[in-house]
């Protein structure tokens, strides 16, 4: 027979996995939690790009439907559609390729800003989403201004009469 007090089996690492998954799984949501915002930086980042990039196309087709203006009296086009075929020439003559959604919600069109003797001088989006860059910015033909929202940035040329 053996003497003394029986044996007891201890169990010092009851719960350590549980413990360990909690923390493996916190870790896990705070680095998620960091790519995810970065990922949604990026891209407003693009599309703000995007609304740029666009925006300066359609400043430039404008000024160059003015600039082509057959005769001394330049004009802005009467619609965006004639920055598509440019009806004052017989043949074929294009200011832009198409008509370009707004970046922030493709099923928004850009809107027209309208020149004071008639036609179009300039675009604008009407989101009201923050814009990522508060300086002014020079793009080629176009300046603009600091903005609180994307809908305060005009597209509008500068031309020369």
């Amino acid at each position: 027979m053996r003497s003394g007090s029986p044996r007891v089996q201890s169990r010092p690492t009851q719960g350590f996995s549980y413990i360990a998954m909690l923390a493996t799984v916190a870790v896990l949501g705070v680095g998620l939690a960091a790519i995810g915002q970065a990922w949604s930086d990026q891209q407003r980042r693009e599309r703000e790009a995007d609304i740029l990039r666009i925006g300066s196309l359609y400043a430039e087709a404008i000024a160059r439907y003015h600039r082509m203006a057959p005769g001394s009296v330049k004009t802005y086009p009467a619609t965006l559609q004639d920055l598509l075929h440019d009806p004052r020439f017989p043949g074929t003559v294009r200011h832009l390729r198409r008509l370009y959604p707004d970046p922030t919600n493709p099923k928004r069109p850009w809107l027209p800003i309208p020149a004071p003797e008639g036609g179009v001088q300039g675009v604008y989006i009407t989101s009201a989403q923050a814009p990522v860059r508060q300086a002014p910015l020079v793009l080629g033909a176009v300046t603009l201004p600091p903005a609180r929202h994307y809908h305060e940035w005009r597209f509008i040329p500068t031309v020369t009469p």
